[in-house]
């Protein structure tokens, strides 16, 4: 697919630092806010905001299919509701502006200070107003070893795994933007076979290591989306950490699943990258045996490399790397997972909210999780301060980042991250 701001040789008048998630191949899209402004949309370029609302209002966004409120407001759920087509044009027209040699923008020194902005100086927020949330379980190293360990390890898979990209309703109120600090959950946990469950706070708290991807408006109610139109209806996604409750989600998921395990935070990072920016970095998917149902049946590399890592930072230290994964070691992908979704006839609309499941490679160094890393608590990582980790401990900070690497372009996420606090 040739998307033209996707172009390795293009180079900004915009200053790109060396190894930013952000050179302008990626241009992507969230919700700032600068002091003595309202919430607005904007991109990024380097360590400098575009302010799309001042763009519109001084007519560099003219023949495109947008509405000033489309702009002024506080999540891109508006600026989405124009598809795919729409927010290609945009994200092209933005590359144009921002190009070296094009003088349209820069030589108005003017416009310029009105529509860039250090990043510094801008608060981020919530990207989009999500209205359903999705969690799948697609990584098929994370699943086996959660199968291990909790139940047998020639048996580790259940018998639907390997037919189903396996999901479940989550919560969205309570998906937060990075650096939104978090207070340990309480609920049941029952440490003993033989005696009565007990009420208290969370004491083997876990991050899950996973990319979130957001839609467009799709079809209406009783309409499916196969995997050849599922790219149509990706918007972009971003880095996703989706906690978990280890202890309360053992004594609570049979029969229904997570439920207070669950619900209580995920973290998503700011900026949403579109699937066009991308598109450079697909891969082919592993061989899915046995073959899959017609209807997850898909064409060429919907798999995307994008390296992953999380670190672990305890108050007052510096940080400990603690996983190097990659979202290509999915086994299920995005369009499986939204074919999957709809095939029913429920109704996928803009900005809901899918997460792809812990993301685990086939070694260790690769596990998207502390249950796996330390194999249920049976082997604590060393930290730079001396002390160990089994699961997360007060005060830590917990630090996702990702990005993809092709032809000298990095197209990057930035972070997300969150301070777990104590339980109130």
């Amino acid at each position: 697919m040739s998307i033209a701001a996707n172009n390795p040789a293009l180079s900004s008048w915009v200053e790109v630092p060396e190894n930013s998630d952000f050179p302008i191949q990626n241009i992507p899209f969230g919700i700032v806010k600068a002091e003595g402004h309202s919430p607005r949309v904007a991109s990024r370029i380097g360590d400098s905001i575009i302010d799309l609302k001042s763009l519109f209002v001084l007519g560099y966004l003219e023949n495109l299919q947008f509405r000033l409120e489309d702009f002024d407001t506080d999540s891109l759920n508006a600026m989405m509701r124009s598809g795919k087509q729409g927010t290609r044009s945009l994200r092209n027209r933005i590359s144009k502006l921002f190009e070296a040699g094009q003088e349209d923008l820069q030589k108005n020194e003017h416009h310029v200070n009105q529509v860039l902005i250090p990043v510094g100086q801008v608060e981020m927020l919530m990207p989009v107003k999500v209205g359903d949330y999705t969690d799948f379980y697609s990584s098929e190293q994370h699943a086996y070893n959660v199968g291990c360990m909790f139940r047998d390890p020639n048996n580790a898979l259940l018998p639907n795994w390997k037919h189903i990209p396996v999901g479940y309703h989550g919560r969205a109120s309570s998906i937060v933007i990075s650096g939104t600090p978090m207070h340990r959950p309480k609920g049941q946990q029952k440490p003993n076979d033989e005696e009565p469950p007990v009420f208290g706070p969370c004491k083997l708290l876990d991050f899950e290591l996973e990319m979130g991807f957001v839609t467009y408006q799709g079809k209406p109610l009783g309409d499916s989306i196969s995997t050849e139109e599922a790219d149509d209806y990706i918007f972009g996604m971003c880095l996703f950490n989706d906690w978990s409750a280890r202890d309360i989600q053992k004594w609570e998921y049979v029969p229904l699943g997570p439920f207070l395990a669950k619900n209580f935070a995920s973290h998503v990072s700011p900026w949403i990258v579109t699937l066009d920016a991308l598109e450079p970095f697909r891969v082919p998917g592993p061989v899915q045996d046995p073959k899959v149902l017609p209807y997850l049946e898909y064409t060429g590399d919907k798999h995307i490399d994008i390296n992953l890592e999380v670190a672990i930072q305890p108050e007052n230290s510096e940080e400990k790397v603690v996983c190097h994964s990659n979202y290509k070691h999915m086994y299920w992908n995005m369009n499986q997972q939204l074919a999957h979704h709809s095939v029913n006839g429920c109704n996928i609309n803009a900005g809901d909210m899918m997460a792809s499941g812990t993301i685990s490679g086939g070694e260790e160094g690769m596990y998207g999780s502390m249950l796996e890393i330390s194999w249920k608590g049976t082997k604590p990582v060393p930290m730079p301060d001396g002390s160990e980790r089994k699961f997360i401990l007060d005060n830590d900070t917990v630090i996702m980042r990702g990005y993809g690497e092709k032809n000298g372009v990095r197209v990057g996420f930035g972070e997300v991250s969150a301070k777990v606090l104590p339980a109130k």
